[in-house]
């Protein structure tokens, strides 16, 4: 039976109960979760393997490769950016990246970007590692890049390039590329921990990322079958072949690599703990520790104001109830707290939201890879819904 480490304040025991059940079910490795209610503290739980390889522990200090909820990062210090008027997410792209207006896409807006209705889903650019770590090849490549679809008319999950997407825009508004740009406006002004790109003396506290269980059947055969057959949904997973389809192929540059724990991939490899990533979502929406909240009144309602919803354009993969506001994932697909949660989930399962009228920070952190059933985060969503006596949908089985 695993030992459960950490903290639950008294009401908030079935979010603890729930984290146990995820263990108890066999669908963990390692994994933590921290809620943050009115600025306060008040989950703070971690249990089991930071590498099963090596039998390490998950500790208080363990962070965590977060996937994609590295890009509710990269909006949070947007809508700062724009708070300070340094950019509006209703003028062109081109107002602040003018070498962007070419192919198609001079008429794009900066939200068009931030709500995945740019169009450049996926780069016909064949890119090295080498090209990754160095960013301007990778800009140079999405500025030739004639978009998949019409900007604006659709929207379509940008995986990868949405971080190099946003991040230039912000590199071009404020001066600061991804990995500053998250130090200064978002971990030091709250004292935490979070970064996309991690220095040396991090990689040593990394968690290990292990494979999603096996899941097996006609359902999961057709899905396979269905990606397989959207190639622009597979180059948008991999930058052409850059990155492993399922993220770990034991190569120098997977998702368990320094070397890409190391660079700057703001889409996908921020590292950070899940204290932080609660603590800075509940700075966005509630004072922390005497601190102004991040976000404004108006920026709150635009973080939950509905962008791209539907079908998708159809050559990426859209799960049916996915919603995007402007840079986030409102409730729908993953389970949030409520219609007042804004925030972004990644591809181990993990998430991390924001609840403006409920004054939450929630973040869950783990290092097992999401299989297409996966329901460990809201498992831990319907129990803090129950533990702040919200109604709840039925419970995930």
């Amino acid at each position: 039976m695993t030992e459960i480490h950490g903290f639950a304040d008294e009401g908030f025991g079935p979010v603890a109960d729930a984290f146990k059940d995820n263990f108890d079910r066999g669908t963990e490795t390692g994994a933590a979760v921290a809620v943050y209610h009115r600025g306060n503290l008040v989950v703070d739980l971690h249990a089991g393997v930071a590498d099963a390889t090596t039998g390490r522990a998950w500790t208080a200090h363990t962070v965590a490769v977060g996937f994609s909820v590295t890009k509710g990062l990269m909006a949070l210090a947007g809508y700062v950016a724009r708070q300070r008027g340094l950019l509006d997410f209703d003028d062109p792209v081109v107002s602040v990246w003018p070498q962007y207006g070419q192919q198609g896409k001079e008429n794009t807006t900066i939200r068009d970007v931030f709500a995945h209705r740019a169009g450049v889903i996926a780069l016909d650019a064949d890119l090295t590692f080498e090209d990754i770590a160095q960013w301007e090849p990778v800009i140079r490549a999405i500025e030739n890049q004639r978009p998949q679809f019409t900007p604006g008319s659709d929207f379509g999950y940008h995986a990868l390039t949405f971080g190099w997407l946003t991040g230039e825009i912000l590199r071009r508004a404020t001066g600061l590329r991804p990995r500053d740009l998250i130090a200064e406006y978002l971990t030091k002004p709250l004292d935490t921990e979070a970064w996309i790109g991690i220095p040396r003396d991090v990689e040593s506290r990394v968690a290990r990322i292990h494979p999603a269980p096996a899941v097996t059947g006609p359902e999961t055969d057709a899905l396979i079958a269905k990606v397989m057959g959207m190639p622009a949904f597979v180059r948008s997973v991999t930058l052409g072949g850059v990155f492993p389809l399922r993220f770990l192929d034991g190569g120098e540059h997977d998702f368990n690599s320094s070397a890409l724990h190391a660079a700057e991939v703001p889409a996908a490899n921020g590292i950070m703990s899940h204290t932080a990533v609660a603590r800075i979502y509940a700075a966005a929406v509630s004072a922390v520790d005497g601190r102004p909240r991040l976000l404004s009144d108006e920026s709150i309602a635009d973080a939950l104001t509905p962008r791209s919803a539907g079908a998708g354009w159809p050559g990426v993969l859209t799960p049916p109830g996915i919603r995007y506001s402007t840079g986030f994932i409102i409730d729908g697909l993953p389970r949030l707290l409520s219609e007042h949660s804004f925030g972004h989930d990644g591809a181990n399962g993990g998430l991390a939201y924001a609840d403006a009228q409920a004054e939450i920070g929630f973040a869950y952190l783990n290092n097992q890879l999401a299989n297409p059933i996966d329901a460990r985060s809201d498992r831990l969503t319907t129990a803090l819904q129950t533990a702040l006596h919200l109604d709840t949908p039925q419970p995930p089985a």
